[in-house]
């Protein structure tokens, strides 16, 4: 919004700066900074004083977690509460892409707040339906990768684009829109299945929405496309405005979310931002990269595949414990020490995802 402000500059004043990217998205982080600590401890109260009993905690889960009976969860509406304010404040909105990430975010959000709400109003552990959950992220999730293959260009559209390889292009043709869904919904529920520790899932969120958001950034500008050898995807730099009030927003919760945890972002939150990171990849061209740069949330969602299909086809489990987090904590790993070694492995793979930006 404030971009119009642009229309008061003679091209030579303070007006001017609304003009550039890198100085909307520093605002963007900023509003989204200070609106976490702002709303951070009110939202907490009134999701204390309204839920009562908290999130219902795993009657299965690591013995651990019952220390954490009552802790209120929907603390996801904190982070997309700042992101939102932030993007439409900061980013230009007449951009395709702002809109499709958003539409994704706010939609997933809708799923996860009704999903949370379930749960803490019945005090179980079971919620919305999976089946209507992935009904409803696949209907969404369809529309945003139709809605952005509209806005690809000509040479791109329903195409494939392979890391590294610049010259290759896989046509999915109809495919595209099925394996855009696979994306999108894969990553919010790798997100949500992540979601299990203090401050697990955040940070990780925050260094692979940071990661794609210089990719975003960089395949919006022809210049940067040439030089780093990747295809160009004009109007994506936009994306970047989104991405740093993801990670303002997200610091934000952060110090809340900490542990022990004030509060948990529950699926309000986790499904939002999976979605986002889905959304993101498939508007940028960069799917194929997502896996790399979101690897940790790929381990933790496999780890429940193998341990479910392992478990019915031989009654046995793989792990102690799935998601792979729950298998260190029966090991004995402390909760931080479990936390800060999955994001120093989540850094270390968005190093990696951004060198596929640079081959020659």
């Amino acid at each position: 919004m404030l971009y119009w402000l642009t229309l008061l500059s003679d091209g030579g004043d303070f007006f001017n700066l609304f003009r550039y990217i890198t100085f909307r998205a520093g605002g963007a982080f900023l509003t989204a900074l200070i609106f976490g600590f702002l709303f951070g401890r009110p939202l907490i109260a009134v999701l204390r004083r309204r839920q009562g009993k908290g999130q219902p905690i795993r009657g299965d889960g690591p013995e651990g977690h019952f220390v954490k009976a009552g802790t209120p969860t929907m603390g996801g509406l904190l982070i997309v509460g700042a992101l939102l304010t932030s993007t439409l404040l900061w980013a230009r909105l007449d951009n395709a892409y702002v809109w499709i990430v958003l539409f994704v975010t706010m939609s997933f959000a809708a799923i996860g707040f009704a999903d949370d709400y379930a749960k803490v109003s019945k005090q179980n552990t079971t919620g919305v339906s999976g089946k209507v959950r992935l009904l409803l992220g696949f209907l969404i999730a369809a529309v945003a990768g139709f809605w952005a293959a509209q806005y690809h260009p000509a040479e791109l559209q329903y195409q494939l684009a392979l890391p590294v390889f610049k010259d290759t292009l896989v046509n999915l043709g109809v495919l595209f829109v099925p394996f855009a869904i696979i994306v999108i919904v894969g990553a919010a529920n790798a997100v949500n299945l992540t979601d299990g520790l203090d401050g697990l899932a955040i940070m990780p969120v925050m260094i692979a929405a940071g990661t794609l958001g210089v990719i975003a950034y960089a395949v919006g500008r022809v210049d940067f496309t040439d030089y780093l050898d990747v295809h160009y995807v004009p109007g994506t730099g936009e994306i970047l405005i989104f991405t740093a009030g993801l990670f303002g927003g997200g610091l934000g919760f952060l110090w809340y979310n900490a542990p022990p945890a004030a509060v948990f972002m529950g699926d309000t939150g986790s499904l939002a931002l999976g979605g986002a990171l889905g959304a993101i990849a498939v508007a940028t061209k960069h799917e194929l990269v997502l896996a790399i740069v979101g690897g940790l949330f790929v381990v933790e969602a496999l780890s429940v595949i193998v341990q479910v299909l392992y478990f019915k086809r031989t009654g046995k489990r793989v792990f102690l414990m799935a998601p792979i987090h729950h298998h260190y904590e029966k090991k004995g790993w402390a909760e931080p020490q479990i936390v800060i070694r999955f994001w120093i492995i989540s850094l270390i793979l968005a190093m990696i995802g951004l060198a596929t930006l640079k081959v020659r």
